[in-house]
């Protein structure tokens, strides 16, 4: 593997907490795709880890509630012929899935108002368009 990843600040996944799977690809190929375990499915155990900061387990559990079996979540990668690509397409993937679901809430929005001046300009301009095509008709030609 190329190293830790971190998911944000100084937290990364702890290695000894990444289970991997690997089993052969789907799809078209040649000799190669189905002799080789190319496919990686990465599992981590996110309801047990103590990697994370209690706070970001938390919310990365509620936000990942309906992708997680029994507290587990798990990421797929078969995009790359060899199995060593497809490790880091994985890793890579898990570590966003977690810096994106343990990342703080947006501030609330602060409602704002329209200024008087710009909707009295908006009226006005209405009221000159509405006189220019008003002016167009030909009613009083005679």
């Amino acid at each position: 593997m190329s190293g830790p990843y971190v998911i944000r600040g100084s937290v990364s996944l702890p290695e000894a907490e990444l289970m991997w799977r690997f089993s052969r690809s789907s799809g078209p190929g040649g000799q190669h795709v189905n002799t080789s375990d190319s496919q990686v499915e990465l599992r981590f155990d996110l309801a047990r880890t103590e990697a994370l900061p209690p706070v970001w387990k938390d919310r990365a559990l509620r936000r990942l509630a309906g992708r997680l079996t029994d507290g587990v979540i798990a990421v797929r990668a078969s995009e790359h012929r060899s199995q060593w690509r497809n490790r880091e397409a994985a890793a890579v993937r898990l570590a966003a899935l977690l810096a994106q679901a343990t990342a703080p809430p947006p501030k609330p929005r602060r409602p704002t108002r329209i200024p008087r001046g710009i909707n009295e300009r908006r009226l006005q301009e209405k009221k000159q368009r509405s006189q220019t095509k008003r002016g167009r008709s030909g009613r009083d030609w005679t």
